[in-house]
């Protein structure tokens, strides 16, 4: 399979990547190129022109500011996965990004690329969720910050101008002390997610749960924060029984129904996958700060 006929763009700074954005029609932008070309081989997408962003300067960084990390959307993931940065603010991203495919398609996927792309199923936009990322976006108008929750407008659309392009997210960090884990289910290693499920928790002295995230990928459209378990562990102490009870109104949650696993199963998958994910959390925080 070959990609259709397209004309190739090299810009070098983000001004230069938004003017051709803005003057050219039916363009579509090259990160990682992970999921782009196959979708370009299989004529899936027919652009008339392709904008390469990898040698656009200042897109591949990886730095804390006030609080929070800041990703460039040029930053690849195999960076991500051996940041130690990351590893020390974002312990929760560094463990998602272990199932992202596999080693060759980290070492070219990017951040952005991901996040643009926004399959549901995809580890790092549900991390994405999970830390409620800001997004920075530049376009022909300057540049606007976006939340996460509503980058998301439609099945693997973002909210996103055909001039504009995501530039970087920045992502909160959790205090020291606090619980994460993420686990998913998928048919074989590197392939996306059927369900995955990504906790993270803060308790008090008493050990009853002060702040709780837990997000789910792989549901519908766009990753599912369970709002209502999560308030539901506000105030209680994390022991099976309890968890069990709060965990089992996912199996009502709306859930996809494809050729990869029935809805229902899907429910399933939900339930006992966010009790993994909030138990392993909760047993983090006994094991005290990360070396």
């Amino acid at each position: 399979m070959k990609p259709p006929a397209f004309s190739y763009h090299d810009p070098r700074s983000v001004a230069d990547a938004v003017g051709l954005l803005a003057s050219l029609d039916n363009a579509k932008l090259l990160a990682g190129g992970q999921s782009l070309m196959p979708m370009l081989n299989m004529r899936f997408v027919l652009p008339d022109h392709l904008i390469d962003l990898n040698r656009v300067e200042g897109l591949n960084t990886i730095r804390e500011e006030n609080g929070a990390l800041e990703i460039g959307a040029m930053t690849r993931q195999r960076d991500i996965e051996f940041s130690d940065l990351v590893r020390e603010r974002c312990p929760l991203m560094h463990e998602a990004i272990g199932h992202v495919g596999h080693r060759q398609t980290r070492n070219r996927g990017t951040l952005g690329g991901s996040l643009c792309h926004l399959d549901p199923a995809a580890e790092l936009v549900a991390v994405a969720a999970a830390l409620d990322a800001k997004l920075t976006i530049a376009g022909k108008n300057g540049t606007r910050a976006i939340d996460f929750a509503a980058f998301p407008v439609a099945y693997m659309t973002p909210a996103l101008e055909p001039d504009e392009l995501l530039t970087g997210a920045s992502f909160s960090c959790w205090p020291e002390r606090h619980g994460y884990s993420f686990v998913e289910f998928s048919r074989r290693h590197g392939d996306f997610a059927i369900v995955s499920a990504a906790a993270l928790i803060e308790e008090d002295a008493h050990g009853k749960v002060t702040r709780a995230s837990l997000t789910l990928g792989g549901m519908g459209l766009a990753p599912v924060r369970a709002s209502d378990v999560e308030r539901a562990l506000i105030g209680e102490t994390i022991e099976d029984k309890r968890l069990r009870e709060i965990c089992e109104p996912l199996r009502k949650l709306d859930a996809v129904d494809d050729i990869h696993a029935p809805a229902s199963y899907r429910r399933q998958l939900a339930t006992v996958l966010s009790r993994r994910a909030l138990f392993k959390a909760h047993e983090r925080i006994a094991e005290g700060p990360r070396a």
